[in-house]
This record gives C-alpha cells, structure tokens and sequence, in this order.
C-alpha cells in the first residue's frame, strides 16, 4: 500500500492538469456543439507564446499568463467571430473540416517560426519536490498544475454562474432560439466562449510547458487527452472535467505502476471505454432526450 500512494498522489495531481487541458474543449462541445480539432494547437500555441514572453523579458512563465491569456482570447474570438460562425450551422463536416484545416496552418506556422526542436519553460520549480515523508514526494510542478486548474475551473465556473455574459453563454448553449428571442446575439456570445476556451487553452499550454518538453506538433496528443476527460466526466461540466481528469490520470499512472510505463495510456483509455459502457453521456454529463 505504500508504495501505491506516490502514483495515486501524482495521479491526482496530474488529473488538475489534464482538467486544465479540457475544460475549454468542454465548454465549446457544451455552448457551441462544435468539436474544436484544434484546441490542442492553441493550447502549444500558448506554449510557444510564453516561451517568447520569458525570452524577451525574462519573467517567470507564471506570470506571462497576463499577457498570454489576453491575447490568446482576442485569437480566439476573432477565429470563432469571422471563421467558426459561418459554416456553424452547416452541418457537423463544415465545421470539423474548417477546424482540422485551423490545426494544420497552427502546426505548420509554429514549424516555421520556431524548428522542429523540443522546447520547455523549466525554471528551477519544475526540478522540485517537497518531501511529505520517506516514501512520499510532492513533484511541485504537478502541484502547481493541479493548483491552476482548481482556480481556473472555480474561477470560469463561478463566471458562468455569476455574471451576465456568463449567463448568457448558458442560455445560447441550453436553447440557441430562445435565447435569441430574448435578445442574446449568440454569434458574439459563441465567439466570448471561443475566445475563454482559448484563453484557458493558454494557460493550459504554460502548464503543460512548465511540466513536459512541447514541440509544434504536440497539439493532437493534448486534444486527445481533452477528448478523454470531456467523455469521463460529461460534455458542459466544470465538476465532470475536474473528476475525468483525475480518473484519467490517475488510471494513467496506475496502470504505469502495475503494468509498466508502456501501458500508461492504455490503462487510461480502458478506463474510458468502461465509461463509454456504462455511461456513455459521461459522469455529470445529461442523457440526450429523444
């Protein structure tokens, strides 16, 4: 049993930050009823933003989410304003097209301007760990992870739940024609959720940079990783993205620790087929009515 407590520990850890990689993938499947393909791409893109903010001013990665999460709404906005919204009600091929096509152009401008090299924001945190007893150790960049999704998923919830824009998002995502006929223009509402979902991409993106090396492509295997977590825990649902994130890292490190590190991902997608099985709207997510 003791051995099994640093795996579940880092698990749980590392599913704070896996829930910080999903909760925009989660809120635009939820509001929009768009799968966004290249959510993944703007989370790197975060990455590499943050990797220019530290170059040229040699602040801690942290603290460029100032300046990062700003500019990666106004992305997204413009994206989900001027492209996303014209092909929004042309059925499910349009949109998923136009958003491989975003993930592609990402991909390839990031190769362009920064090579194929592998790249980190490592500071002197992320080689950390604080010693709770003989056997156990807390890594602190999970726990910072952890940590910044907690207040990220709070912080976006309680803004859902609390404020006008917020409200008005819940109402487009629940009934996009009755919420129009109460006066919501749900293609500037769909472009403030696409432009959060981004923001939070970002600093996702910073998280995942402070924690692992990225290089321009890596965008797919963290849009993978937002897949699983929106199924576990439910399309919409801030709790449910928190809970699939945990359930998937810890599956994830479990599996590492019994079976081996070759099956860390394997043991965390068997984990999302039993889900699929039982619950297939995910844990907190609603049974589609027919």
């Amino acid at each position: 049993m003791q051995d099994l407590l640093q795996p579940i520990l880092n698990g749980i850890l590392l599913g704070g930050l896996y829930a910080a990689v999903a909760v925009g993938l989660s809120m635009i499947f939820g509001v929009v009823k768009m799968v966004n393909l290249a959510h993944g791409d703007l989370m790197i893109v975060g990455s590499y933003l943050c990797l220019v903010c530290t170059g040229m001013a040699g602040v801690n990665p942290l603290l460029s989410i100032v300046i990062v999460g700003p500019a990666m709404f106004v992305v997204g906005f413009l994206m989900q304003r001027y492209l996303f919204n014209r092909v929004l009600h042309q059925g499910m091929e349009p949109p998923l097209i136009v958003t491989l096509g975003v993930s592609v152009i990402l991909q390839n401008a990031l190769l362009l301007v920064f090579s194929p090299d592998a790249r980190s924001l490592a500071t002197d945190l992320s080689v950390r760990t604080i010693r709770v007893s003989d056997t156990l150790r807390v890594p602190v960049p999970y726990l910072i992870g952890f940590l910044v999704g907690i207040i990220t998923i709070a912080a976006l919830h309680r803004f859902l739940k609390g404020t006008n824009l917020g409200r008005a998002i819940r109402a487009a995502s629940d009934d996009e024609g009755a919420a129009q006929l109460m006066g919501v223009d749900t293609g500037i509402t769909y472009a403030y959720a696409m432009g959060i979902a981004a923001m939070t991409a970002a600093i996702a993106g910073i998280l995942v940079g402070m924690t692992f090396t990225f290089y321009p492509h890596t965008g797919p295997q963290y849009l993978i990783i937002a897949f699983g977590v929106v199924i576990i825990g439910g399309v919409g649902s801030m709790i449910g993205t928190l809970l699939g994130g945990m359930i998937l890292g810890l599956a994830q490190l479990l599996g590492a620790h019994f079976l081996g590190p070759g099956f860390q991902l394997l043991s965390g997608y068997l984990v999302l087929l039993v889900v699929l099985a039982l619950r297939p709207q995910g844990i907190f997510g609603k049974r589609a009515h027919r």
